[in-house]
């Protein structure tokens, strides 16, 4: 009998959300996802400090100084982990924009260039690189003009449908809506356990893919931010899952098969109204739905705070 981690494999993309790439192997997952908080959490631990020092000595005859400096190092330590993620995985690693520039679509597309020509400079295809931008309207907007140049993105931090549409009309290459961070509203808003098909965070995701599925959309839907396996198990089919590595060890290391829970001919025939966003109705949509404000407000604020303690960790060693 298999586990549901090789189960759920036959119906979806498995990624591993983690900057330890030396637990991802044993899950052969097919890429791998990062954020400022994992980074900060592996920068952290001693068997990755020699990636920290490497970085940092490399700008150590720098011309540069002060906050440019920290910034290129932080910059070089992303694509220092990405690197070693690519050495494990065989697709794709997805390499964050600082939060702090949330709200700068020029910052934003400077930023994702920059990061993408030091993958180049490796010798790293772009096929292989998913830049993660904040799926605000400016961050929407800047992955809109990259991808026209063929630099992938991936919009994380997505809540809802007003940002799926935006994001799929915008013709991203993924998003990355936050199944766990939904269901920790409701919690506490409600006060309920939500399992299952009842999970709020489950039904969103369910919901979007259906709607992309629907009109034919070729961006991809990749749940993230899991609480639990059931969560994971209820999106059995969406097109990739990322996954942390307790997570993917529990689904290892439970017997039996999964139920195929999303699929497109299925939402080819659903009853779906299609919706078209320009920025004032995109804003007005968004702004109706408090759980996605406050958790889009809130997501950038924790990796903002994250990369500020990233740069005094990097400041430190300097």
């Amino acid at each position: 009998m298999s586990n549901q981690l090789e189960s759920l494999k036959g119906y979806t993309t498995i990624v591993a959300d983690t900057g330890d790439f030396q637990s991802i192997a044993e899950y052969t997952p097919q890429d791998a996802t990062t954020n400022p908080s994992l980074i900060l959490k592996a920068s952290q631990q001693e068997e990755y400090s020699a990636l920290v020092d490497k970085a940092v000595a490399e700008f150590a005859s720098s011309d540069l100084t002060g906050d440019a400096k920290t910034e290129a190092i932080i910059d070089r330590l992303l694509i220092l982990f990405g690197l070693e993620i690519l050495k494990v995985v065989p697709g794709r690693v997805s390499t964050e924009v600082d939060a702090r520039l949330s709200f700068d679509t020029a910052g934003t597309v400077t930023k994702a260039k920059q990061l993408i020509a030091a993958y180049e400079a490796e010798g790293i295809s772009r096929e292989r690189v998913l830049i993660k931008i904040a799926s605000t309207w400016e961050g929407i907007k800047a992955a809109e003009e990259i991808e026209k140049e063929g630099i992938r993105c991936n919009l994380t931090l997505l809540f809802s449908m007003a940002q799926a549409i935006a994001c799929a009309e915008a013709k991203v290459q993924l998003i990355s809506p936050f199944v766990g961070r939904i269901y920790d509203w409701y919690k506490a808003k409600n006060g309920v356990e939500y399992t299952g098909a009842e999970d709020p965070g489950v039904q969103s995701v369910s919901q979007i893919f259906n709607y992309y599925k629907k009109f034919g959309y070729a961006t991809e839907v990749m749940g993230a931010s899991f609480r639990n396996v059931s969560q994971i198990t209820e999106l059995s089919g969406c097109d990739l899952l990322t996954i942390s590595p307790g997570l993917l060890q529990q689904l290892k290391d439970t017997s039996g098969e999964v139920e195929l829970k999303l699929d497109p001919a299925k939402a080819a025939t659903a009853d779906i109204e299609k919706i078209s966003l320009d920025e004032k109705a995109f804003r007005f949509m968004y702004n109706e739905d408090a759980m996605a404000t406050e958790k889009t407000a809130e997501g950038i604020r924790a990796f903002s705070a994250d990369i500020v303690k990233l740069e005094k960790l990097i400041t430190d060693r300097i």
